[in-house]
């Protein structure tokens, strides 16, 4: 009897060793709430739960790991922390997995420990399932119902409402013409008889003033038609549709992105080009779907995974197997901002010599809305545009209104070594405000500086 009763206590004791043993090989003994924390701070740049991203997908890891390879939660845990490391010890399915991915090597994380990789094994185990969207379509449709057939009464009343408004019209002009006819005199009507009534006769009458008011009418006409002339080229407001959807709020207002990343000649070059697909790609060969809190209004998250997929069809980048096919189709973008082939402007001469000088020049005269970007002087603030549009008129007065009121920054590296013999004579040449000397007085308006 007592024999029996140490076997069974043994049994129980091994069971629960097993069922430990189990939870923890298949991710169960970790917090999958800060597990899900942990995931999309350091994983969710190369994998995703559900599909292949840079690395495979996620979902049931453990197990998988466990039913095709017998391994355990303990070389993850190698994996994870050091996974070059474990390669060089000649890991046969480290080394597997290292040449299925494109021999992508792995970012290494020393720094998380034993408990945070146990507590992103748990939510890879057993993720929270979404919440059922809600469909507003059914709703709208439903609604639409509903309030079908109250809209249809109220366009009846409406409309009889008018027709017996109109009728009380009509009837009240009648009786007022014949209110007027009984109330002509004799005086009155051989009046009437004498009245002019033709054109002609009022032109003959009033020739002078006919002549003066056409002299108005052609002066109006000639200074509409050279308004009209002046402004031929002037887009201000312009933001056409582009063939991919680019909110520059998302990316240099909501992520932070310095306009430089993209646009990289712009402080070095004579033109601010229009960012290669490889340039999108940077980033989006990671970043398949859009997760960002901000959604602009009438957009929704497939609106922008859908222009994603765009970037990919456009560079040819198979997401699945994550490979270029090698199959192209250029993009053909809506140019916006154009400078005509008689204006020079060099963009590096702007953001580099006259950074400083133009931010605060600009701030200066706008105390309200203030910038922190020289880019922003001229092309509004691009961090709040979903679409971008032309900010300013960029005409040539524009410009020349910028060159008198902004003053140069003599301390400048380049200025204070290219002026330096000029200095004094500039600020006797240009005493007011104190000696300030602003950009028309070293060049800013001679016409071979900006045109050919």
């Amino acid at each position: 009897m007592i024999s029996w009763r140490k076997h069974y206590k043994k049994g129980l004791i091994a069971i629960g060793l097993l069922l430990s043993t189990s939870a923890s090989i298949y991710g169960q003994d970790g917090d999958p709430k800060n597990g899900e924390k942990l995931f999309k701070a350091n994983c969710t740049a190369c994998h995703a739960l559900d599909k292949q991203v840079v690395g495979p997908a996620l979902k049931g890891v453990v197990a998988r790991l466990k039913t095709e390879q017998g391994l355990d939660t303990d070389w993850l845990h190698k994996w994870i922390k050091d996974n070059v490391a474990l390669r060089a010890s000649g890991d046969k399915y480290a080394n597997e997995v290292f040449e299925k991915n494109n021999k992508t090597v792995m970012q290494q994380f020393p720094n998380l420990s034993d408990k945070d990789i146990d507590d992103i094994l748990a939510y890879t185990t057993n993720p929270p399932e979404p919440a059922p969207p809600v469909d507003d379509k059914k709703t709208s449709t439903v609604d639409t119902a509903n309030a079908a057939p109250a809209n249809n009464t109220t366009s009846s009343v409406v409309i009889i409402s008018l027709i017996a408004i109109a009728g009380l019209l009509v009837w009240i002009l009648v009786k007022l013409r014949q209110l007027v006819k009984l109330g002509q005199s004799e005086d009155l009507a051989g009046l009437n008889e004498t009245r002019v009534k033709s054109f002609s006769e009022i032109y003959e009458k009033y020739h002078f003033i006919g002549k003066g008011a056409l002299a108005i009418l052609a002066i109006l006409a000639t200074y509409g038609i050279w308004n009209w002339i002046m402004w031929i080229g002037v887009y201000k407001g312009y933001k056409p549709e582009q063939p991919i959807y680019f909110s520059h709020k998302i990316h240099a207002g909501e992520n932070k992105i310095d306009c430089q990343l993209c646009h990289s000649s712009a402080k070095y070059g004579k033109v601010s080009e229009i960012p290669s697909m490889n340039v999108c790609m940077n980033c989006h060969r990671s970043i398949s779907e859009y997760n960002g809190k901000y959604i602009e209004p009438g957009k929704d998250k497939a609106f922008y995974d859908g222009e994603i997929q765009k970037i990919y069809a456009a560079t040819g980048w198979d997401s699945e197997k994550q490979q270029y096919t090698g199959k192209t189709t250029p993009v053909e973008w809506t140019r916006i901002h154009n400078m005509p082939d008689f204006v020079y402007f060099n963009h590096s001469q702007h953001v580099v010599a006259g950074e400083q000088a133009i931010i605060n020049s600009f701030n200066k005269k706008n105390p309200d809305n203030k910038i922190d970007v020289v880019c922003k002087a001229c092309h509004g603030k691009i961090d709040t545009m979903n679409v971008v549009q032309m900010a300013n008129d960029f005409t040539m007065g524009w410009c020349i209104e910028c060159h008198r009121t902004t003053e140069i920054d003599m301390n400048n590296g380049y200025n204070k070594e290219y002026f330096k013999n000029l200095h004094e004579k500039l600020k006797k040449q240009y005493p007011k405000d104190g000696g300030k000397i602003t950009v028309d007085a070293i060049g800013g308006l001679e016409c071979g500086k900006c045109h050919y």
